[in-house]
């Protein structure tokens, strides 16, 4: 009698670990989506946006496996030049840098580990 008494215990305790851990995923996953509609919206809005505002207008999410990437679809190749900066066309001298990404990207850092020590706290 008391075996099954123990094994009824055990057996509730790996149910509700089963719960906590769905539930947790759920909440990653959630963190992990607003986090990256977070810094895309924040690149979109500090961007460069030149004539027609193209680069800025660009910016997107793309789903990779489990991976949430934020890209420029329409300027991909700007987006190292600006952020560095690059050697102008007739060789006088560098652009300025316009840092626009890592700002957002060390933010999203921060915001994402904030999100995921709440979803973990029970």
């Amino acid at each position: 009698m008391l075996m099954t008494e123990i094994q009824n215990v055990a057996k509730e305790i790996m149910k509700q670990l089963q719960y906590y851990a769905a539930d947790v995923k759920e909440k990653v996953e959630e963190a992990k989506d607003e986090t990256a509609k977070e810094i895309m919206q924040e690149i979109r809005a500090k961007s460069p946006t030149g004539k027609r505002g193209e680069y800025a207008k660009g910016w997107r999410i793309k789903r990779t496996g489990k991976k949430l990437i934020v890209h420029n679809k329409t300027n991909y190749q700007l987006t190292h030049l600006l952020e560095h900066g690059h050697i102008k066309k007739d060789g006088s001298g560098r652009t300025q840098e316009k840092i626009h990404i890592a700002p957002a990207e060390q933010k999203g850092i921060k915001d994402y580990l904030k999100k995921i020590e709440r979803a973990i706290k029970p």
